[in-house]
């Protein structure tokens, strides 16, 4: 393997946006550096659920629904 390739690895405190802080070996920033995140797994709406609703105004579902809404699975 040739020397000098792999990354400088060291010690850096990650503060989330609670306030809250851990430490990890990471290649960012220098040793002892403090990295403030913006968006963490307990702010942000991928990892909570965030508010998600289906706006669907002339669109897809309301085409499909317009093309295929009258038939069913049921024998006659």
């Amino acid at each position: 393997m040739k020397p000098d390739t792999h990354p400088d690895y060291h010690m850096i405190t990650v503060q989330m946006t609670d306030g809250t802080t851990y430490e990890t070996r990471s290649t960012w920033g220098k040793e002892g550096d403090t990295l403030q995140l913006d968006i963490d797994p307990s702010s942000h709406p991928a990892w909570t659920g965030g508010n998600q609703r289906l706006l669907d105004q002339g669109g897809q579902v309301a085409r499909f629904n317009k093309r295929f809404g009258g038939l069913s699975l049921k024998k006659s």
